[in-house]
């Protein structure tokens, strides 16, 4: 719960987890929007549920977290519809500030599309400065809503998957998913 300097509370902080493919997917936000997206971190292959169950907080939940829940059901579960959704609304300062990083993510945001990898370079041009492909990485560490900002589609030049928040085993999980659904789906 943020509070504001007169001591009133600006937003009622909610929380829903969702159980998905990878495992417990925990969400917070307010009415305003995402706070953030947590993922489970993992070191083996994810043994999660078939499909997306909102298993805590479905009641009384705030427009961006069911949009954000259906979001991440139709990432898992039916990839052709992400893009006829809409991006729920963020509320995260990182997301508020005018910053390098807020750059980055929202390039992220808009210019890499579901099965599409960009290495730190590239994304550092996107972004507005190709010398910065560390910042990059940084603002990537950053990242408080992980899938729906796609810091694992941004891999190292080499082709190599790189480093996740959530562990390299998820990153690669994430990426195959993505290679696989877009192999299904017609261009």
């Amino acid at each position: 719960q943020v509070k504001s300097k007169r001591g009133e509370s600006q937003c009622q902080e909610k929380h829903v987890v969702l159980l998905s493919p990878v495992g417990r997917i925990e969400i917070s936000g307010c009415e305003t929007g995402l706070h953030e997206i947590k993922l489970p971190r993992m070191s083996v292959l994810p043994s999660g549920a078939e499909s997306c169950e909102v298993c805590e907080g479905a009641e009384e939940m705030p427009e961006p977290l069911a949009q954000c829940t259906a979001w991440l059901r139709a990432y898992f579960c039916e990839p052709a519809a992400v893009g006829t959704l809409p991006v729920p609304a963020f509320h995260h300062p990182l997301l508020q500030q005018d910053s390098f990083t807020r750059q980055v993510l929202w390039t992220l945001l808009n210019d890499v599309k579901f099965g599409e990898a960009v290495s730190y370079k590239q994304l550092a041009h996107l972004a507005g400065n190709s010398r910065a492909a560390r910042a990059v990485g940084g603002a990537m560490r950053s990242n408080p809503l992980p899938i729906i900002i796609p810091c694992h589609r941004v891999i190292r030049s080499s082709g190599d998957s790189g480093n996740y928040g959530a562990g390299q085993v998820l990153k690669e999980w994430l990426l195959a998913h993505e290679r696989l659904q877009k192999e299904k789906v017609p261009e």
